[in-house]
């Protein structure tokens, strides 16, 4: 019988980490270079992403990145090319660079907001939304699968949302669509992939402190509405998110695939 040890060891593993130089990619990249894994992160944002991999670096992880725009097509399938080139192979990819959907229809008090409303959403703001948040993930997906085919096999793990399985006035009208099409897309990949030995799951966050929402949480009120979903009084941590990640790229997980994994401290039951 493998130890817990062997179970969950990724000592070696080529990674790459979509959105990685804060919030939850950011969390990815650190648990798995933490654990040996040899890390590439691609980020948009090219100061931050300097930042991050010169820290994780110094605190002895075999970390580098790579500034790109995920929704540059041709700049991706670069990219994954080159971590191939650099590491050999690729055996996990985080698909998890996502962006903020803007305000719902309703502020947290219940009251209308007019920038919410369907009829007032900028046309632009909507195609960037679902190209950034749902076809990167096909993207990722897509260059993810042409390398693991060739080696063997993988993992792929795609940061998802509750918003995917609830209606929620609070958030943009985009953001649902674009997480729902990512979980159905998840599903329909493992069904193609799991004869190539690629193994693809959604972790699926309620409520977290990133980014993406930390702007917002910084306001009292929104930041109560949040912490009132959770069956535990609080937001999310990325800390919280780590052993999760861990486990979807570890021989722990090998019988997993097609899932989509709820971490959201109960926030769901508020909704059922």
């Amino acid at each position: 019988m493998p130890t817990l040890h062997e179970m969950f060891d990724v000592r070696g593993k080529s990674v790459i980490v979509t959105g990685g130089a804060s919030g939850i990619g950011r969390a990815y990249a650190e648990v798995m270079a933490d654990n040996g894994a040899r890390v590439c992160i691609f980020d948009i944002d090219a100061k931050g992403l300097e930042a991050v991999v010169t820290g994780m670096v110094a605190r002895g992880g075999d970390v580098w990145g790579q500034a790109l725009d995920v929704a540059d097509r041709g700049r991706m399938a670069a990219a994954f090319d080159t971590v191939a080139d650099r590491h050999g192979r690729i055996d996990v990819v985080f698909a998890n660079a996502g962006i903020d959907a803007g305000p719902g229809f309703l502020s947290t008090e219940g009251q209308r907001l007019p920038e919410g409303a369907i009829d007032a959403l900028d046309d632009h703001h909507w195609d960037q939304v679902i190209e950034v948040n749902l076809t990167s993930v096909y993207t990722t997906v897509k260059h993810a699968a042409r390398h693991m085919k060739y080696s063997g096999g993988g993992r792929i793990i795609v940061t998802s949302s509750i918003a995917a399985q609830i209606n929620e006035a609070i958030v943009g009208t985009p953001y649902m669509p674009a997480k729902a099409g990512v979980d159905h897309f998840v599903r329909q990949m493992a069904m193609e992939l799991g004869a190539y030995g690629i193994l693809i799951n959604c972790i699926s966050p309620g409520p977290f402190m990133t980014n993406i929402a930390g702007g917002r949480l910084k306001i009292p009120a929104d930041r109560r509405a949040f912490e009132g979903q959770s069956l535990i009084g609080r937001i999310g941590d990325t800390e919280d998110i780590k052993g999760l990640a861990l486990y979807l790229a570890s021989p722990c997980s090998s019988y997993m695939t097609g899932s989509q994994i709820v971490i959201d401290g109960g926030a769901m039951l508020r909704f059922r």
